[in-house]
């Protein structure tokens, strides 16, 4: 049987053979996957999916020339071959003068602290077919709900680790459940799709069968009968469940790989408005059960809470070791990275603060105008920040939805569209990045 990717030494022996054999400096991960999925259709079992891996990566440096291999056979054997491969790949590899590992002085140290992201409850698959089933029936049970396209439930565990030759060794466990359905409604021979899922860390923390079920009716309900509208500029309202969408151009746009390219329209902008004043976009990477938690990011680096917009002012680029280098920087905790291949970008747990009305209330205030409840195909200049989208969702008047709108297209550049947005109360946390409802005025509209 292949040694376990929970003995204490298999990473460290790994990295310990890879200087024996010529590295200058070496990393090795693991990552252990276990999942289990149930799919049902009109009450009946639809497909059953069960997922076990166990995963090793490897990282090595020949001085500035790095290479990175990875295997899912754990032998020894398998382990000796991944070490020559990578040592002799990083050897032909180009020099990269930014390429390093996160030196020791800089590393996070623990113990680290316990962010609950670990759940030991489990769901059987008859358990997890029973609610997908529950799920569905509530949805299809929705007046106007015709045929569904399934119910789903899932159950998931994993662990990651990571060891560097400068001293790091860190690693941590994390749970996800989810439950969803989809459901299509029909009038007058017309149909529209509808559907609604959820995601926590604990099993305790997922909304119950019936409240899944009833949205995705609800959802589905409610794009009936969709007019398409002349082009227009008018207010609109991105619902909080597709308004990350219109922000997460941000996080690209502060990535540090991008500023240190040069293709960012954000790239001039550090320590000057992003947002309006009053509005800040936070990062906490301890939420407890957060979707984005983390005890230290993929190079063993600390992480910490921040404002990465604090009162509308851009505070902080996004930096891994190798971005925090080419800009002469400090790394700043947001390297993320799979089994191969060198660390990219990424944040944990952000959210937008929200503001002071609801999406009824800024349908008040903004009198008449869109609600964008979907989007699809967004298009971004990088370098300019000129963005568009094709959007559907509900047209309102006087402060109260009028009708269902579909086929059109937003646009506008981001810069000017978030220097007007409106947040509104309504934030609620359902995944690692999130936001309230936002009204924007004047907004271009491309319809019929």
């Amino acid at each position: 049987m292949p040694d376990s990717l929970t003995s204490p030494d298999i990473l460290h022996d790994l990295v310990a053979a890879a200087l024996r054999a010529g590295a200058d400096a070496a990393e090795a991960v693991t990552a252990e996957r276990a999942s289990l999925s149930v799919g049902v259709r009109n009450g009946a079992l639809e497909d059953v999916e069960r997922e076990e891996s166990r995963d090793l990566g490897l990282r090595v440096f020949v001085g500035r020339r790095q290479a990175s291999v990875s295997a899912s056979d754990l032998s020894a054997a398998t382990r000796t071959r991944l070490i020559e491969r990578a040592v002799a790949m990083a050897r032909l590899a180009p020099e990269d003068p930014y390429s390093a590992l996160v030196p020791a002085d800089r590393l996070a140290r623990g113990p680290f602290p316990d962010l609950q992201l670990f759940d030991p409850s489990e769901r059987s698959a008859a358990e997890l077919e029973q609610v997908a089933a529950e799920t569905e029936s509530v949805a299809l049970a929705v007046p106007g709900i015709a045929r569904s396209e399934g119910g789903h439930a899932s159950t998931a565990s994993s662990r990651w680790r990571l060891v560097t030759s400068e001293g790091f060794d860190g690693a941590y466990g994390a749970t996800g459940f989810s439950l969803g359905a989809g459901v299509i409604a029909e009038k007058d021979g017309a149909m529209e799709r509808g559907g609604e899922s959820r995601s926590t860390r604990w099993l305790s923390d997922l909304p119950d069968a019936a409240s899944i079920g009833a949205e995705a009716g609800r959802r589905a309900i409610e794009r009936l009968s969709p007019r398409k509208i002349a082009s227009t500029t008018a207010p609109v309202i991105f619902d909080r469940r597709i308004a990350g969408q219109v922000l997460s151009p941000l996080l690209g746009a502060i990535s540090g790989p991008s500023i240190a390219r040069g293709n960012s329209f954000l790239k001039d902008r550090m320590g000057q408005a992003v947002l309006p004043r009053g509005v800040s976009l936070v990062e906490d990477p301890f939420r407890l059960r957060g979707l984005g938690s983390a005890p230290f990011d993929d190079e063993g680096s600390p992480v910490q809470a921040r404002n990465l917009v604090d009162d509308g002012v851009l505070t902080t680029w996004l930096l891994n070791a190798s971005a925090a280098a080419q800009l002469g920087l400090e790394s700043t905790g947001h390297a993320s990275r799979g089994l191969a291949g060198p660390p990219g970008v990424s944040t944990h747990n952000v959210h937008l603060t929200p503001g002071d009305l609801d999406r009824d209330g800024l349908m008040k205030q903004a009198g008449t105008g869109l609600i964008i409840t979907s989007m699809f195909g967004p298009s971004l200049n990088a370098n300019t920040g000129d963005w568009s989208a094709g959007v559907s969702g509900l047209w309102f008047e006087n402060g109260e939805i009028a009708w269902p709108v579909s086929e059109i297209t937003v646009a506008g550049n981001l810069i000017d569209l978030w220097a007007r947005m409106v947040p509104g109360s309504d934030l609620e946390f359902r995944s690692s990045f999130n936001s309230p409802s936002l009204l924007i005025d004047a907004v271009a509209i491309a319809g019929k």
